[in-house]
């Protein structure tokens, strides 16, 4: 165990993140997402909900400060009723560690397949609401010289 990391953060979701450099991309998934046939890296997060991963994450993953919108939700597929509350909370969490107002794109459903396929990696979690699939996008750490 390490001082202010998160019990949520794994060893094998540390490394992950590490390893990721500028622009890279990262998929936190929910329950009914197929991320194992998707993922080049897949680390499983089974039984944590995604907003509780995404705080823990975001306390040690730098959003990327240079695109218009540094974090994707995959849309509601036209017709669909569903609520998604869960959007909401991820504004609440997301806010302060963004350099933008509005940090959120909507991706078409089978657009965001295609962009997680090319994502770094995809956390497989417990998250049992609807459309709660979320990318960021990692940017860097500023240096002090």
């Amino acid at each position: 165990m390490l001082i202010g990391i998160s019990k949520l953060i794994s060893p094998e979701l540390i490394k992950i993140l590490m390893e990721m450099g500028h622009g890279d991309e990262l998929v936190l998934a929910d329950g009914n997402f197929p991320a194992a046939s998707m993922a080049q890296r897949l680390v499983r997060c089974d039984g944590h909900p995604v907003p509780e991963l995404l705080e823990a994450i975001l306390k040690l993953f730098p959003l990327d400060t240079y695109v218009q919108h540094p974090a994707a939700l995959m849309d509601k597929v036209p017709g669909d009723t569903v609520e998604t509350p869960i959007w909401k909370r991820y504004q609440t969490i997301v806010a302060p560690y963004a350099a933008v107002e509005q940090p959120f794109e909507y991706v078409e459903r089978f657009a965001f397949y295609e962009r997680a396929k090319e994502a770094y990696a995809i956390v497989a979690t417990g998250e049992e609401a609807l459309y709660a699939n979320i990318i960021l996008k990692k940017g860097v750490i500023k240096g002090q010289s």
